[in-house]
């Protein structure tokens, strides 16, 4: 059986000299790597006690969404400023070259509820972190935050100290 890494394309020099760009499409266009990277984030849910899923927008959804449905557990998107139809709260973070705004329906979080946070990448950390202080704004407990991949020459995982942070691949780099 392949391990996840070996579902993982790796493009060099993209999106500039010197970054080599870990693509999951290619996990994604794969029935079995996508159901390894699948079953692989649901072990790192393991003991955990928790009430809903969340997930960033857009590769959130799409881990996120089947972890929710295998554990038989409510799905909470957190989308991109704009694209929620009821009232929402709202957290603003920094990019590399500026500013996105990320939001969650005001009564997508009951105050009380555990929350675990599912995306495909830490790289910075900016996102989810955003994310955790949505969560938080609601009265949610965030209790695992978990990724397909790390980067962890970005220092994510520094920024998220304090939570209980796991992914299945670490990949050294930037």
């Amino acid at each position: 059986m392949k391990k996840i890494e070996e579902y993982v394309r790796s493009i060099p020099d993209f999106p500039e000299p010197g970054i080599i760009f870990r693509d999951i499409t290619s996990v994604l266009q794969d029935a079995d790597g996508l159901q390894l990277a699948i079953d692989s984030m649901i072990k790192l849910l393991d003991g955990v006690d928790f009430d809903v899923v969340a997930g960033t927008e857009s590769r959130g959804f799409i881990f996120g969404v089947p972890i929710a449905y295998e554990m038989h557990k409510p799905f909470v998107p957190v989308r991109k400023k704009g694209k929620l139809p009821c009232e929402t709260i709202s957290q603003s973070y920094d990019l590399e070259y500026g500013q996105a705004t990320i939001e969650m329906h005001k009564d997508s979080i009951k105050p009380g509820q555990k929350v675990v946070l599912v995306d495909d990448l830490i790289a910075t950390g900016g996102t989810i972190e955003a994310a955790i202080k949505l969560v938080e704004q609601l009265g949610g407990e965030v209790v695992k935050v978990i990724f397909l991949m790390e980067l962890a020459g970005l220092k994510g995982r520094e920024r998220l100290k304090g939570y209980d942070v796991a992914s299945v691949i670490t990949y050294e780099g930037k």
